[in-house]
């Protein structure tokens, strides 16, 4: 009988694993609600929707990754 040796599993790279990915485009969504509704700087409301925008894009692209 033979002995068959599977090779070494190989690990993707952090930024292409689904699961870390889509935790921090959800991090980005949290941070741009965050700033969408602080009453202290304008500067963080003008910036709002664009990080909100861009963690969205992110999590739609992010969850098409394999898992």
């Amino acid at each position: 009988m033979t002995d068959h040796i599977l090779p070494p599993k190989k690990h993707r790279p952090f930024f292409l694993r689904r699961g870390p990915m889509e935790a921090l485009a959800v991090a980005i969504i949290a941070l741009g609600f965050l700033m969408l509704f602080q009453p202290f700087a304008l500067v963080l409301y003008t910036y709002s929707f664009i990080t909100l925008l861009a963690g969205t894009v992110m999590f739609t692209i992010v969850s098409k990754f394999p898992e």
